[in-house]
């Protein structure tokens, strides 16, 4: 059977922009409460697709979390963090700190790929060929 392959599906390319938390043990339900109770701004960005936040493994010390916002381009992303609403959204941000061990660690991501439940494939970023990954490697 042959899957169907679509190509470079969109001149704009997702982007995924990740913050993990590392949630001290006994403050999981208030980092929750806070994240789910939060006024939210995101809806109102051009370019926002949808958020997720994300409850992982728990540790000796810590439990994981992850906010998974994706965004329609890295440009929209970049457009949202200089916004009114992105300042509005955080401002509160630093009361919080006891709840979590050190600073959210960012992630950011193009999406290369994405598989649909019907089997379509999409490459959505030019994927990168053997020079272009020798290009991103530090000097010898």
């Amino acid at each position: 059977m042959s899957e169907a392959v679509q190509e470079f599906a969109d001149p704009q390319v997702p982007f995924i922009a990740m913050n993990r938390f590392r949630v001290l043990k006994g403050s999981e339900a208030a980092f929750e409460q806070v994240w789910l109770s939060r006024e939210i701004h995101l809806h109102t960005v051009s370019g926002f697709v949808e958020f997720h936040l994300l409850r992982g493994p728990q540790g000796e010390e810590h439990t994981l979390y992850s906010s998974h916002t994706v965004w329609r381009s890295k440009a929209d992303f970049e457009a949202w963090t200089r916004s009114e609403a992105f300042r509005a959204s955080h401002r509160n941000a630093g009361g919080h700190k006891p709840l979590y061990d050190g600073h959210p660690q960012f992630e950011g991501f193009e999406v290369l790929q994405t598989v649909h439940s019907d089997g379509r494939r999409e490459i959505l970023a030019t994927p990168l060929t053997g020079n272009d990954a020798a290009d991103d490697q530090p000097p010898a």
